[in-house]
């Protein structure tokens, strides 16, 4: 039993990888991811030599705070951005900008111009970095049809995203060794824009938004996304969480450069070394993290993540010897892909979709902000305490708050297995199957249930209709003027002519045996649906079908509308 087990998690696996790949779509979007991200890991390399050149290790904490700071205040700004149109339009405008800037540092050390330069241009890019993953975390949902093929998506991008912790800093290590940091940023900034131009032929059917508001208010709709974090304990606890883990990475861009020069001795090319350790790390831990995509524990391995982020920064301090430091930073690059396949897709799920970008901005800002501190915190304690201390103390945050929110997240994995039952239900009906992840799950949340005795009509023909149903189990006949006309089973669904050419019941249903149903009010069903080309065109497909086999001998009015 273990072996088939194994065996149908590994195929579980490769189909996770290979869905991504021949989803046009999700490809170009994860490709684009990648460009990306090789990008900002590169970038932060070779800044960090700069700012250390500058000033040691006070410099490198100082310089990654004033990065994180106007991000912090514009992430979630910005987000909104993302909610009201097309989400890869904000990311190719993202990354152009971020190219641009990443050159024009290039130029400015080129000609040894001031750091200062250098530093401004570093700020604009960070900022532009980090509106991209809330505006590709909240994309990735409308380019998928399934909660698996979400953790999927991903999954990859974790496995991306690992890569390009690995190959960032590699790339920023072997450039060192025989170009200049000019050449590092000239690297980045070609990175970011084939970010840019992978998603210019991107092609899918977007959810319908509101448009625009004439006199927009930026701030005002920025709060919206912390309201909908306030408002669910969940939300609040992983976005917590996250801040715990930003504080240590920050903390890890002033230890990688300190630990390698001073604790280590292994020089500039040493912290590009330890960046890569992580990125190793983190493309096998994706690898593991593959395996867990449909275990129904995303909650549970997010904790483990956030613990893998800080206990090898408290063993580094006790075993200080370079092998021992690359082989313990490779778990924090394993506790970064759990995270990021957790997290991300625990989000997506909990957060409605048209303040989904939002959500991901307030994450962002949070990030950006602990990165920030912890790059201040981690070279105030190295003055005050000594490196080994600094990581000793730093390094216990996340395991000790990952402990203490265990319960909570088991909870949070049965909350999700819940809604994954009730969008497999609705996924049954063909009208439902077109429909992208974010609105089948709007669809799942409204779903109320409604028991029906055996004999009894669910409701009559003639009746207003109010509601679509779904049947959860056991069955039900159609009744037309009289006669029988249909009998229904579990997974099918029934009521949606009312509903959709604004008429009474055309006929009766009633319950063979105990019905168990589950309703869709019509506010909630009719947005969704005629909402999308494709579920609209299934929904006539269906009437078309239904009235073709039964038609009431007399038309009825239209309903009164309410007033």
């Amino acid at each position: 039993m273990g072996d088939v087990r194994r065996r149908s998690r590994v195929r579980d696996a490769g189909a996770a990888f290979t869905s991504n790949w021949r989803n046009p779509n999700l490809r170009r979007a994860q490709l684009s991811f990648l460009g990306a991200w090789t990008a900002e890991w590169a970038f932060t390399v070779a800044l960090g030599i700069v700012a250390y050149r500058d000033g040691g290790a006070a410099a490198v904490g100082l310089v990654g705070l004033l990065r994180m700071v106007p991000s912090a205040i514009l992430a979630p700004l910005l987000s909104p951005i993302a909610d009201r149109g097309r989400r890869e339009r904000v990311l190719i405008l993202v990354s152009i900008v971020r190219g641009a800037a990443t050159a024009a540092a290039a130029v400015v050390v080129a000609v040894s111009g001031p750091s200062a330069v250098i530093y401004a241009l570093a700020v604009l890019s960070t900022i532009a970095a980090t509106l991209y993953r809330p505006a590709h975390s909240a994309l990735l949902p409308s380019l998928c049809r399934t909660g698996h093929e979400l953790a999927s998506a991903n999954m990859v991008r974790g496995l991306l995203d690992s890569a390009a912790t690995l190959v960032g800093p590699l790339l920023a290590a072997v450039l060192l060794q025989f170009t200049g940091v000019d050449v590092v940023f000239w690297v980045a900034a070609g990175a970011s824009f084939v970010a840019a131009a992978l998603l210019v032929r991107l092609r899918y059917d977007a959810p319908p938004r509101p448009p625009a508001p004439s006199r927009p208010n930026l701030a005002r709709e920025a709060v919206e996304g912390v309201r909908a974090v306030m408002q669910d304990r969940d939300l609040t606890l992983i976005l917590g969480l996250a801040a715990a883990q930003a504080l240590t990475r920050g903390a890890l861009t002033v230890f990688s450069v300190v630990v390698a020069i001073e604790l280590l001795g292994t020089g500039e090319p040493g912290v590009g070394a330890l960046m890569a350790a992580v990125g190793v790390g983190a493309v096998l831990g994706s690898l593991f993290a593959s395996l867990l995509v449909g275990s129904g524990r995303l909650g549970a391995w997010f904790a483990v993540g956030v613990g893998l982020w800080g206990l090898p920064l408290t063993l580094v301090a006790l075993v200080p010897q370079q092998s021992a430091a690359l082989g313990l930073l490779a778990f924090i690059g394993v506790g970064n892909a759990l995270v990021d396949l957790a997290g991300f897709t625990l989000i997506a799920r909990k957060a409605p979709d048209e303040v989904l970008a939002r959500v991901f901005g307030v994450l962002e800002s949070l990030v950006a902000v602990f990165i920030g501190i912890g790059a201040v915190v981690a070279s105030s304690m190295i003055a005050w305490v000594g490196i080994q201390n600094a990581l000793i103390v730093i390094g216990l945050v996340c395991p000790v708050l990952a402990v203490v929110s265990w319960r909570r997240l088991r909870g949070l994995d049965r909350s999700v297995d819940v809604l994954d039952g009730d969008i497999g239900l609705l996924q049954r009906v063909p009208m439902f199957r077109t429909l992208p992840l974010p609105s089948v799950e709007q669809l799942a949340r409204g779903l109320e249930p409604v028991v029906v005795p055996a004999g009894k009509a669910v409701f009559t023909q003639g009746d207003i209709g109010d509601r679509y149903y779904v049947i959860e189990s056991g069955d039900a006949d159609v009744v037309g003027d009289g006669r029988v006309v249909a009998t229904l089973g579990p997974g099918e669904g029934f009521g949606e002519i009312a509903l959709l050419r604004r008429t009474r019941r055309t006929a009766t249903v009633v319950a063979r045996s105990l019905l168990r149903l589950r309703a869709l009010r019509s506010e909630r069903f009719l947005p969704v649906v005629l909402g999308y080309t494709a579920s609209a065109r299934e929904a006539a497909v269906v009437i078309d079908d239904e009235l073709d086999r039964y038609s009431p001998k007399e038309p009825f009015e239209e309903p009164p509308t309410s007033s």
